[in-house]
């Protein structure tokens, strides 16, 4: 039997772990804080104290942690035995990502940069588009890795860092959607417009935008159960902004980190990043 070492069992990664455990793999789930890995005992995955033993004759190691600093502090105390393959699923950046590529050289085992697309509903579904690099010939063995938490696997090539280059660009076009959807809203109420013809007059328009219809409900109700928290979209608006660097004017990714990053210090960093409207309220007072 496959065995996958899991580790990070946040909203990501907790369902990631029991879909793989569903599928028939054996997973050994670890988590920093130990109560969110507990639950997944009665999904069949075995909950570990430690990374070290999460990894003990392992297949695959997979890693779905906060950021790219996190991910290199667990990586750097594993003593990884031959012939396992790193899934390396966190959003850590194009810096980070360049840095564990190397660690996995040092360390000796392949490395897969392979973001996924999606939030909290596709993880539970099984339903995440994997965004992946990495050597040809783990293809087929990552595929039964991959096949239980997505709907999609695209692989880009062989160089690590290239989908992590992709998930940035694709997040840079969610943020811009949030965030503006945010604004229009709350320019709404500001101008006295009823914000649920916002939606109405979008309906069966070619700028009909169904993530909007997602978040902008949150929005009015200031009510925001977590898909994706502020804390962590407004760490990967940062990643963006700093890939663009002084090449490329990203104002939109700026805006929503602003945005993110003031919800964030109002109390919103674990409600949704829906909660970046309280941000862009709060800039405006």
């Amino acid at each position: 039997m496959t065995i996958v070492a899991f580790l990070g069992t946040g909203i990501m990664g907790r369902p990631m772990a029991a879909n793989l455990a569903r599928a028939g793999l054996s997973v050994r789930a670890w988590n920093r804080t130990l109560a969110k890995a507990e639950p997944l005992a009665a999904e069949g995955v075995t909950v570990v104290e430690t990374p070290g033993e999460a990894v003990k004759g392992a297949d695959f190691l997979v890693t779905m942690l906060a950021d790219g600093p996190a991910v290199a502090e667990v990586f750097r105390g594993l003593s990884l035995e031959p012939g396992t393959i790193w899934l390396q699923t966190s959003t850590v950046g194009v810096e980070w990502a360049d840095r564990l590529a190397e660690a996995s050289v040092a360390a000796g085992v392949p490395f897969v940069d392979c973001p996924v697309m999606g939030t909290k509903g596709p993880a539970e579904q099984g339903q995440l588009q994997v965004l992946a690099a990495g050597p040809d010939n783990v293809h087929d063995g990552a595929a039964e890795v991959f096949d239980a938490i997505g709907s999609k696997t695209r692989w880009l090539g062989t160089e690590p860092g290239t989908a992590t280059r992709l998930k940035l660009v694709m997040n840079a076009w969610i943020l811009a959607l949030t965030n503006g959807t945010g604004e229009s809203l709350a320019l709404a109420r500001v101008l006295g417009v009823d914000p649920q013809l916002f939606f109405d007059v979008m309906s069966g328009t070619g700028f009909d935008v169904p993530y909007a219809r997602a978040k902008g409900p949150m929005m009015l109700s200031g009510e925001y159960p977590a898909s994706f928290p502020a804390s962590l979209a407004a760490k990967d608006a940062r990643l963006v902004v700093e890939a663009a660097g002084h090449a490329i004017d990203v104002g939109g990714a700026a805006a929503a980190l602003a945005h993110l990053e003031s919800a964030v210090e109002a109390g919103h960093g674990e409600d949704d990043m829906a909660a970046v409207y309280e941000g862009i309220v709060k800039k405006g007072h």
